[in-house]
């Protein structure tokens, strides 16, 4: 009985867990049926489509949006291969977009890589075809073309690069390339003795460039001192006022009649050049006064001394009457 009873839990648990991977499984696969996919068709012409496989993805600029549901070739003509595209629904595919048949790693398979489409351009419509884009195969093929293009170009230039002609030119060069080479060298040593020869000096030099460029730094930095001088002298009170000034002046000018300054500077030289008329005459006349109390001047210094030396002479003369003292007013009249 014991054994039984297990027999029939084991049961149980074995139904019970088919039962719940049925459900799982179903429950998938029926998301994977219902789930609404827009459908769209590529048409391959004289491509081929080797490598694409049903159930493969579809990508959108590298982002997975859907798988090949199916591939057949088209009744009406046998060199048109049809693709259809699931995607998933709201996939905004251009009109202007192509779908190009690209590699999946190194197992030889393929997938269609949705590629291009303008935001001008309009949406296209479900069940309708995508434009046809560039297979692998043919862009090894055009890279082959190039390359062997590229390969025919190299080798037509070596053919031309042996010509004796060319050899014989390229000796030339050779030897015009060894014989620069031995001038550069004896240059080279010219140069290598000179250094030698003249170290002191350019030492000499370099200490003066040194000296030099010290001085130009102090003058550097009493430029930039003075410019800042110059910047607070700009920027302060004084010069303010001195333009305003000028200012107030060059006003005081605009607002002048000049005509009327002008006219009293003529008034006023008039009557300065009149002024100078009468004091070179005053002068003139006091200057004839002058000379006329200079004479009697003159001849009264003359009378005192003949007096003086008459006293001189014979002091008698102090004590006579008035005769005596009335001779020399009369001299003087």
């Amino acid at each position: 009985m014991k054994g039984r009873a297990q027999k029939i839990r084991l049961g149980i648990f074995i139904m019970i867990s088919s039962l719940l991977l049925l459900i799982l499984i179903g429950f998938f696969t029926a998301r994977r049926l219902f789930e609404r996919t827009d459908i769209y068709y590529v048409a391959y012409r004289d491509v081929s489509v080797s490598g694409l496989e049903v159930g493969s993805p579809v990508k959108y600029m590298g982002i997975n949006v859907g798988t090949i549901s199916n591939i057949f070739i088209d009744p009406e003509d046998v060199n048109r291969i049809i693709v259809r595209l699931s995607l998933k629904a709201g996939t905004p595919v251009k009109e202007d977009a192509t779908a190009d048949i690209v590699a999946m790693g190194i197992t030889g398979l393929r997938t269609i890589e949705i590629r291009g489409g303008s935001n001008e351009a309009d949406f296209l419509k479900e069940e309708q075809f995508i434009r046809q884009g560039t297979s692998l195969v043919e862009d090894i093929s055009g890279q082959a073309e190039v390359i062997a293009f590229k390969v025919e170009e190299v080798l037509n230039n070596l053919i031309a690069f042996t010509r004796p002609e060319n050899l014989e030119k390229i000796g030339e060069a050779v030897d015009k390339i060894s014989l620069l080479s031995d001038h550069a060298t004896q240059s080279f040593t010219m140069f290598n003795e000179v250094v030698v020869e003249n170290r002191s000096d350019l030492r000499n030099a370099v200490i003066n460039a040194n000296e030099l460029t010290a001085r130009l730094d102090t003058m550097s930095v009493q430029f930039l001192a003075a410019s800042e001088q110059i910047n607070t002298i700009l920027q302060g009170d004084t010069l303010s006022e001195i333009l305003g000034n000028i200012r107030d002046i060059s006003l005081t000018l605009r607002e002048t009649n000049l005509n009327t300054l002008i006219e009293n500077l003529a008034a006023t030289t008039l009557q300065t050049q009149q002024l100078l008329i009468k004091l070179d005459g005053d002068l003139d006349r006091s200057a004839k006064d002058l000379g006329e109390n200079l004479v009697i001047l003159r001849h009264t210094m003359e009378n005192i001394q003949e007096f003086s030396r008459k006293v001189n002479a014979d002091p008698s003369v102090l004590i006579r009457g008035q005769r005596a003292r009335d001779v020399p007013d009369r001299r003087l009249q």
